[in-house]
């Protein structure tokens, strides 16, 4: 049962190994600029990310605080999602 239980195990953490890589990286911050033209989005800090051709701009203007769940993809930081913080 032993010599059954430890390849399975490996097997398991391998498995889920490229689920971590996969999750979404999260950056808050304060927007310095936001251009619908170009679709993009620049934090103070002076991350810039990428926005999705979809995106329905929540009232983003310079100032105000954000939430920003993005992943690389190539050289771009693309986010998938933007939130106002409260």
């Amino acid at each position: 049962m032993r010599t059954y239980l430890i390849p399975a195990a490996v097997a398991a953490s391998l498995a889920f190994a490229p689920v971590a890589f996969a999750a979404a990286q999260q950056a808050n911050g304060t927007v310095k600029s936001y251009s619908a033209k170009t679709s993009t989005l620049t934090l103070a800090d002076g991350s810039v990310y990428m926005l999705p051709k979809t995106f329905k701009n929540p009232g983003l203007k310079a100032g105000e605080k954000v939430n920003i769940a993005w992943d690389m993809q190539g050289k771009h930081k693309m986010a998938q999602s933007v939130t106002i913080a409260k």
